[in-house]
């Protein structure tokens, strides 16, 4: 209980201190690379305090200097944690409007570059693929969540077809992201953590400049499938799962 509590602690504290670094910061950063360090720093000193080990693997499959969308498997907010501090490029994010009305933190997000959705307004929710498409296209990265919400029991959700609509809008290749092990670090919901270990597979690229808005479910395919086949449910411990009150994961090396 005493690491969850220091975790939150931290939480609070770095995600303040981190917004106010970030705006002070993109005032003198007119290309975001600074801002990008700060959030950086945000992600990997919670996964820190959260006795968090992350392990990477295909990073060289990517081009450095190329814009990607990043599309990963979501179950826990540490899902967002490892994506922005192990994902090399300076990733922009399609985040809920309402985290935009946070004092402090909304302007951090902004400043960051990322874009609220609102998915009440059908309209409001196209205009912003449009806009992010158009960051990508100009040289941005954005990572998305297609599952659209975290999942609880350990399977992946369906996939849904917005994050599909704005790989094709881009025209930039879409990255499958396997997330393993971050359900039983804390699941959806849940105030404890756990500490342990995280498995971070990068896929093969795909490329979207043959497909067309009518291919949209032909292209939401390939990706899920493509995420399925490098996330393991059950990781670390195989495929017998402790209760999540669980043991120590084992080592994982630090990327």
């Amino acid at each position: 209980m005493l690491r969850s509590l220091w975790f939150h602690v931290n939480l609070v504290l770095i995600t303040f201190l981190s917004s106010l670094g970030v705006i002070l910061v993109s005032y003198f950063d007119p290309r975001g690379t600074r801002v990008h360090r700060v959030g950086r720093f945000w992600a990997r000193t919670l996964l820190k305090a959260g006795g968090v080990r992350v392990a990477v693997e295909g990073l060289e499959r990517l081009e450095p200097g190329r814009p990607y969308i990043y599309a990963a498997n979501h179950q826990s907010q540490f899902d967002i944690f490892v994506l922005m501090g192990y994902i090399p490029d300076d990733l922009r994010w399609l985040a809920k409007v309402e985290l935009f009305s946070i004092p402090v933190l909304g302007l951090a997000m902004r400043r960051l570059g990322s874009l609220p959705v609102d998915r009440s307004r059908r309209q409001a929710a196209v205009r912003c693929l449009e806009e992010a498409a158009a960051k990508v296209r100009g040289g941005a990265s954005i990572a998305i969540f297609p599952e659209g919400t975290r999942g609880a029991s350990g399977q992946l959700l369906p996939f849904k077809k917005g994050g599909m609509a704005l790989a094709i809008k881009s025209g930039q290749p879409l990255v499958p992201v396997s997330i393993s092990g971050t359900r039983f670090i804390q699941p959806r919901g849940a105030f404890r953590i756990h500490p342990g270990a995280i498995r971070v597979v990068i896929g093969e690229p795909i490329p979207t400049v043959d497909y067309t808005p009518r291919d949209k479910d032909q292209l939401l395919e390939r990706l899920y499938r493509a995420v399925e086949a490098n996330f393991d449910p059950d990781f670390p411990y195989g495929s017998t799962s402790p209760s999540l009150c669980a043991v120590k994961a084992p080592e994982v090396t630090t990327s």
